[in-house]
């Protein structure tokens, strides 16, 4: 049975994080609305693309132009069955927005399930949500689990790892769409035939 999934971005959120996950939702035949403060149906956001180039910490180049397909300020968390949280850069400032924390929460409350990803992790802080709670995220974001009273997991050595714990679906970065994705699917209720 289809579900209705909220996916909440925004401008340099990571493109592989946002990309690959709506396409595997659309690919099993749930809906996936894309929402965005500040943006309506028909307008876009910038992706980033993240790379790990021998650096101390990864390097940022231009992604795609995403285009929304939901309105944010019509968005009602009832209406949905799950979210998704995509990382790059956009979590850092999504999170100061009221009504993103009071979705997370709203979801949250009524045991949605939630795939957090790489920095999408901030806004589950930001909402008070991870306290006795297992989870991973991209290893900058750990200070910030730990802090909330989260229970950090160690991401593999390739971040392809994913952690549940009750409706929490996490992963520490792209590598790991494979597992987290699988996870959420379970979650749902996802059955998929080969």
């Amino acid at each position: 049975m289809a579900k209705s999934i909220l996916i909440l971005a925004g401008d340099f959120v990571e493109d592989y994080e946002l990309m690959v996950p709506y396409q595997m939702l659309l690919m099993v035949g749930h809906k996936a609305d894309v929402a965005s403060p500040g943006k309506k149906p028909g307008d876009f956001i910038a992706t980033a693309v993240h790379d790990f180039e021998g650096h101390q910490t990864y390097t940022e180049k231009r992604g795609h132009n995403f285009l929304i397909n939901a309105d944010f300020d019509a968005v009602d968390p009832a209406a949905y069955d799950g979210l998704v949280l995509p990382g790059g850069r956009s979590p850092e400032y999504l999170r100061l927005n009221p009504r993103v924390i009071e979705i997370i929460r709203a979801m949250d409350a009524a045991k949605k399930p939630i795939a957090a990803i790489c920095h999408g992790q901030q806004m589950l802080v930001s909402a008070g949500i991870l306290q006795g709670r297992s989870c991973n995220a991209y290893p900058a974001v750990k200070p910030d689990v730990v802090d909330a009273g989260g229970i950090w997991c160690e991401p593999n050595e390739t971040a392809s790892n994913a952690f549940v714990d009750g409706n929490l679906v996490t992963g520490p970065a792209w590598p790991a769409h494979p597992a987290w994705m699988a996870e959420f699917l379970k979650l749902l209720g996802t059955k998929i035939e080969a």
